[in-house]
């Protein structure tokens, strides 16, 4: 056959685009494209064995890299096992470029097996979803896509190339994708204005979300924080916002209550937002979450969540690097000698009351050293003192990463992320993508015991690519987060405490998770004792292979009595 089919074409504009990874699980109706991809050795394909599983590392590496991302799904069924975790996706504004196939166009009336609207099943968990319907648009329906993706606030989209339209011979030029600059400086009156908001207050407060760690913000909004004296709080967010360690940081809002919000964003007389919206719990505060007299700004490069919920003064659409940098210099053009002393001894305040709060934690720490069952920071304290400075942290460790990022705070832009979206799982998948990114460096993935069993096939993956990502299980013999929660349930309701529901507790049968790893080709160890923590975090950083730590935690778990209540 004279030319080339869509099949080739593809590849070539995915290649012209830098985009040389593709991770997925093959299909049926994909096998024309993913035939072709022995004559583009340059693409590399990244066998998952789950669409779930692809979807994760593919976020990872995106994050990692900041850049659209390849993912290849199967129709329906496919496409189905991966909606949550595309979901996810979505909420943390990962550039997915998420591509699968159809029977084709001609067959679409028939009903026949595995059909279904595939457009529609993506678009309420993508920024853009569509169907390349002609050969004649294939490479333009992939560019529009990749710009939309790439195109702050980014986003994952899907695009269906059905089988006919991708083996019939495609004569598009190939040329790469134009990614618009959305670099916008806001207007100086607005920074005045903003700096002139700012400078009026007596506690003024800042809420920072991805959208600082994607336009390189970190250093510009550390910057302003020190102008004003103000106490920063992350808000939806996965990447670092802040050096963790600086004492104007404070943490994060939360997202699982309003209420525990709600003490927080009262605090100030003026609030800077940016890069983010406010506020994304699961139960959030349906009232005003500000002080009744509190001025808001809000400066994102997406509209959307400007005054999405709650009411905002001045709201700007513009990029938070160059935002933040405008303000800081205007704060200082017109900052008087009086705000800036009171911006001093309101950082003197908030560093001496940051400080006891730390050493509480590590006293406490202390305290626990020792005892069995293990605590986390006796696991995390040794970890902390073996990496290397450059470790990139992936954290699905949920009710164990506050001991994580005690002795492992987040310091660096793109070297500690963090689950977001409420989908589980992402822990390991996604430090084997952000390890594919950055081969050189040591990734090290944390997950719960649950969490980590919605994605355990990736440690296959890890093997068969030779991606040497490091695993950590948070093994506590339950859903931790879940019994945490409904201890806030049954106390909001005067509900007197009593056992967790069953549905809660993993403990039996026990999962031998160093044995799973084993059965996939990934060396593992168990440990349940104080003394074993460092030989195995010795043994997992001796090379660059993959490599499990099954590491059993106290939990709150019955096994004898789930045994009992479930047995048939």
């Amino acid at each position: 056959m004279a030319g080339k089919t869509g099949n080739q074409k593809i590849i070539e504009q995915f290649l012209a685009d830098g985009m040389d990874h593709m991770f997925g699980n093959p299909g049926t109706v994909e096998q024309g494209f993913l035939d072709a991809l022995a004559e583009y050795p340059d693409m590399k394909y990244i066998l998952t064995l789950q669409e779930s599983v692809a979807v994760m590392a593919g976020d990872g590496y995106a994050r990692a890299t900041q850049k659209p991302t390849l993912v290849q799904l199967h129709s329906s069924p496919g496409i189905g096992n991966a909606v949550g975790a595309v979901y996810q996706a979505k909420r943390g504004h990962a550039p997915l470029v998420i591509i699968g196939s159809d029977a084709g166009v001609k067959y679409m009336n028939m009903d026949a097996q595995m059909a279904n609207d595939l457009v529609a099943m993506m678009a309420p968990v993508t920024k853009y979803s569509t169907m390349a319907m002609s050969s004649k648009s294939v490479l333009r329906t992939l560019r529009r896509a990749i710009k939309i993706a790439a195109t702050p606030p980014m986003g994952p989209v899907y695009v269906c190339l059905p089988m006919d339209v991708l083996d019939e011979l495609n004569d598009e030029p190939v040329f790469p994708t134009a990614i618009p600059s959305t670099q916008v400086l806001p207007a100086p009156d607005l920074v005045r204005q903003s700096a002139e908001i700012l400078l009026a207050s007596q506690k003024p407060m800042i809420f920072v979300g991805d959208g600082v760690a994607y336009s390189g913000a970190v250093p510009a909004l550390t910057r302003v924080a020190e102008l004003l004296g103000a106490e920063v709080y992350g808000v939806e967010f996965g990447d670092l916002v802040m050096d963790n360690t600086h004492p104007l940081y404070q943490g994060t809002t939360g997202h699982m209550f309003g209420s525990f919000s709600l003490p927080i964003t009262t605090k100030g007389d003026a609030n800077l937002i940016v890069g983010t919206y406010m506020v994304p719990e699961v139960f959030p505060t349906l009232d005003d979450i500000y002080a009744p007299d509190a001025k808001v700004i809000h400066f994102d490069l997406n509209a959307y969540e400007i005054a999405k919920n709650h009411r905002v003064d001045l709201g700007v659409v513009s990029d938070p690097r160059l935002s933040l940098e405008a303000l800081a210099d205007m704060l200082e053009e017109l900052m008087t000698p009086e705000f800036k002393a009171a911006a001093e001894r309101r950082t003197c305040e908030i560093t001496d009351a940051k400080a006891p709060k730390i050493k509480a934690e590590l006293d406490k720490d202390v305290a626990l050293a020792g005892g069995h069952p293990l605590q986390m920071a006796q696991f995390a304290q040794v970890l902390a003192t073996k990496v290397p400075d450059d470790v990139i942290i992936f954290d699905e460790a949920l009710t164990s990463s506050p001991a994580v990022s005690r002795y492992l705070p987040p310091r660096l832009p793109g070297h500690y992320f963090v689950t977001r979206g409420g989908s589980l799982g992402v822990g390991f998948p996604g430090a084997i993508g952000a390890k594919l990114a950055h081969p050189q460096k040591t990734v090290i993935g944390f997950s719960g015991d649950g969490g980590s069993m919605y994605t355990i096939q990736a440690l296959w993956s890890a093997v068969r690519h030779n991606t040497g990502a490091k695993f950590i299980v948070c093994n506590n013999g339950s859903y931790k987060l879940l019994q945490l929660n409904i201890d806030v349930y049954w106390q909001e309701r005067d509900i007197p405490k009593h056992d967790h529901p069953l549905p809660f507790d993993l403990s039996y049968p026990a999962i031998r998770f160093d044995l799973l790893a084993q059965s996939m080709g990934v060396e593992a160890v168990r440990v349940e004792k104080e003394e074993e923590i460092a030989p195995a975090i010795e043994r997992m950083l001796a090379d660059d292979k993959p490599f499990l730590i099954d590491l059993v935690l106290e939990g709150d778990h019955k096994s004898d009595w789930v045994q009992i209540n479930c047995s048939q």
